[in-house]
């Protein structure tokens, strides 16, 4: 989804006066080289479930409309909203854009996501909830007081306006799907089991299964025929069983050949 042409009017961007960068840029508004790349106050993920998940929703994420190099995720990356308060970002557990380069202007791994360089807003967010963020993921947090950073359900949904936000709980193995329709996340009713998004032809769902040498319920994607769709190590394993299986009927051909040429009085090593 391109940025709406009412992103930068919202109450948090009370100011659109363009202001001079003191950064490396010559634009007229900071780009992520300008910007914090890191949260020298965040003291780190609890556990490598935060490096899994995400690595998961990544790995299964091919949407078929576009190819690779115009798709974008990232797991942890300042999210900038605002360019009226350029220091302000939120840092969402996952997140998916598509319609954008995957490297930075088509050169540069980004350092982080500038939705007002960018000018393309992500199409799903996913939060993975923790006992420390769950009222704030789940919209339960008041919005914040005029000059401070608005939370992060109001970026979400009243600031940029992304179209699918996700939480999912590891501790109970049960997500939520969210929905924007008219400029509010509608909730989906808990019998959804998979959040298809037409966009992208793809839905997403919990799995039960082995990742990472991990068994439990992972979030991941499927295809339009609700196919969980294979990680690169999958593919590479199934590829190794398909070969094997046809050298194996190859052998059992060449095998019944010879038997039945020794049936006909025909020494097959003379051939």
């Amino acid at each position: 989804m391109m940025l709406p042409a009412t992103v930068l009017l919202k109450p948090y961007s009370r100011s659109v006066t363009p202001t001079p960068t003191t950064g490396r840029s010559d634009k007229p508004w900071p780009t992520m080289y300008d910007l914090p790349s890191e949260n020298p106050e965040d003291p780190g993920l609890p556990d490598i479930y935060h490096d899994q998940q995400p690595q998961l929703l990544k790995d299964t994420f091919q949407p078929p409309a576009y190819p690779g190099e115009n798709v974008f995720v990232a797991s942890d990356l300042n999210l900038y909203y605002d360019r009226s308060h350029d220091q302000w970002y939120k840092r969402p557990d996952w997140m998916a854009v598509v319609g954008v380069s995957h490297l930075y202007h088509g050169g540069d791994q980004r350092l982080s996501y500038v939705v007002w360089d960018e000018k393309v807003i992500p199409t799903v967010v996913v939060e993975l909830l923790s006992p420390g963020t769950e009222n704030e993921d789940l919209g339960r947090t008041a919005s914040s007081a005029k000059g401070r950073p608005p939370t992060k359900w109001d970026v979400y949904e009243q600031i940029l306006q992304i179209p699918y936000y996700v939480v999912f709980s590891r501790y109970t193995n049960k997500v939520q799907f969210f929905e924007l329709i008219q400029g509010r996340y509608v909730k989906l009713p808990p019998t959804t089991k998979t959040l298809w998004i037409p966009k992208l032809q793809l839905g997403l769902g919990v799995w039960d299964g082995v990742y990472d040498n991990f068994e439990r319920q992972w979030l991941r994607w499927q295809d339009a025929q609700g196919r969980w769709i294979l990680t690169p190590v999958e593919r590479e394993r199934q590829q190794t069983l398909l070969e094997r299986e046809r050298a194996t009927k190859a052998e059992q051909r060449n095998q019944q050949l010879v038997a039945k040429l020794r049936a006909l009085g025909i020494d097959p090593e003379s051939l």
